[in-house]
């Protein structure tokens, strides 16, 4: 048995960000991190789409809007010091007609409200900035940029390992002992005992909380986020990062248009159910996580909510054509030869049984534990803000 101060659960750039937090805070301490995969990175992380939030969107005073603005300055300086790919190219968010003014100077209001840099934009002057694109008015967000997070998570686990402490792959953590003199978890690869647990789980962090013996008042459904990528001679359609502005009466941006610090532009993504809590695609079904969603009165609330908006989401999950409309909205001239499959990504979210989408980052304290039990977009932006704020969290956790 292994023996640590404090035992991470996931490798995913909040764990990653939440141990080196932790070690930066006590000097000398000691991190063993468990990740089920070979790899890090490999799920929520690895599969979004790169861009680094500037704040826009989040509700004033949220600790999404909070950790955003802090999180994406230390992000900024991180990646420049440790020479991570990153740029920062700008977006606009991008009124099609006059019925969405309204939300778009709701959204501009927002974006001012968090000390977001913005300006409105006439139609004009959109098309200088993206000639290619549809719009009556749209707005500017200069400070908005792209970042290889799989290469800032290269670097967080070099700094945790250079701190003195141990990144374990292959370990899936399948039995978790909270007694009175620590934590005890069990892996594939080893096991741990710790003063304290840090549960950054992502798609199984309510697994792991009613592991460690909590009950949990939200349970992570999964929705799959569909991508197609330009074809390289229909990259110039794109020059940055293009959105609609969303529908307030549905939970997700819309299908957009993002330049990747890789190179390459995506285009998506859309929402619908995933048949696993890892399922990329249509084919993967994992009838435990299927029969989990299903069973759970939330989903259906939700679904009854928002059935309209969802069944054009599934819609452009079969339908490439369809997909194709959603982005002719933003770019007319875009064809369905002009897109190839890109791969997907599932977002991690939590659903209250009313059927409620967790709008906010939830933590969780148990005895000596704290549980991430929500961390939706912009996490990765705000992961070394969040990090320090869970690092504060746990000496609240007690022992």
């Amino acid at each position: 048995m292994v023996k640590a101060d404090l035992v991470v659960v996931g490798g995913g750039i909040v764990g990653l960000a939440s141990a080196r937090a932790w070690l930066l805070a006590h000097p000398g301490a000691r991190v063993v991190l468990l990740e089920k995969e070979s790899e890090l990175a490999a799920h929520q992380t690895g599969r979004n789409s790169g861009v680094i939030h500037s704040g826009l969107y989040y509700k004033p005073g949220s600790a999404k809007a909070r950790t955003c603005r802090r999180g994406k300055a230390l992000l900024e300086r991180y990646c420049a010091e440790k020479g991570v790919r990153m740029e920062t190219c700008g977006k606009v968010v991008v009124a099609v007609d006059e019925s969405e003014l309204a939300a778009l100077a709701r959204i501009e209001e927002r974006g001012i409200a968090n000390g977001v840099q913005l300006s409105r934009l006439s139609r004009e002057r959109l098309h200088e900035l993206e000639p290619h694109m549809a719009g009556i008015a749209a707005l500017h967000v200069p400070e908005t940029g792209i970042v290889d997070y799989v290469g800032m998570c290269r670097e967080l686990a070099a700094d945790i390992r250079a701190l003195g402490s141990e990144i374990v792959t292959d370990a899936r953590v399948f039995h978790i002992d909270a007694r009175a003199d620590g934590i005890t978890v069990a892996s594939t690869a080893r096991e741990v005992h710790a003063e304290r647990l840090l549960n950054c789980a992502g798609l199984h962090s309510d697994r792991i909380a009613e592991l460690a013996g909590l009950r949990v008042d939200a349970r992570i459904v999964p929705f799959r986020g569909e991508y197609f990528e330009l074809t390289p001679a229909a990259e110039q359609l794109c020059r940055n990062l293009v959105y609609p502005v969303p529908d307030p009466n549905f939970p997700f941006l819309g299908v957009h248009f993002t330049r990747m610090a890789k190179g390459g532009v995506e285009c998506g993504p859309n929402a619908v159910l995933a048949f696993a809590r890892e399922g990329y695609d249509l084919s993967t079904v994992d009838w435990a996580d299927l029969s989990d969603a299903l069973s759970y009165p939330g989903f259906w609330r939700l679904v009854r909510r928002h059935w309209r908006a969802g069944s054009g989401e599934l819609w452009r999950s079969f339908s490439k054509q369809a997909f194709v409309r959603a982005l002719q909205r933003l770019c007319p001239q875009i064809r369905a030869e002009d897109l190839h499959a890109a791969p997907a990504g599932v977002r991690a979210q939590a659903l209250t049984p009313d059927g409620a989408l967790v709008d906010d980052f939830r933590f969780v304290r148990g005895e000596r534990m704290l549980h991430v039990l929500n961390a939706p977009s912009p996490a990765a932006t705000a992961s070394l803000a969040i990090g320090e704020e869970i690092a504060q969290e746990l000496i609240q956790t007690g022992g």
